[in-house]
């Protein structure tokens, strides 16, 4: 399961058009308050089976995954 937790950011905006772009399906929450819950400290977060990550990794992951669908390496 993918879960974009965004506040609706320039960076949370990005993530997102990257994860549409990419075809990858994902629920996407904007409760800050459950954000909060969760203990996370910064927005966007991108959790893909249980793993975290923050924008710089979120982005090389699916800049990874964009190289095997197209089968090149730009």
């Amino acid at each position: 399961m993918t879960t974009l937790y965004s506040t609706g950011c320039p960076k949370c905006n990005v993530l997102k058009m990257k994860l549409q772009l990419a075809g990858v399906e994902f629920e996407e929450c904007n409760d800050v308050g459950e954000m909060q819950r969760l203990g996370m400290m910064e927005a966007p977060l991108l959790s893909v089976d249980g793993k975290e990550m923050g924008f710089i990794d979120a982005v090389s992951w699916i800049n990874n995954l964009e190289v095997g669908v197209n089968g090149n390496n730009n």
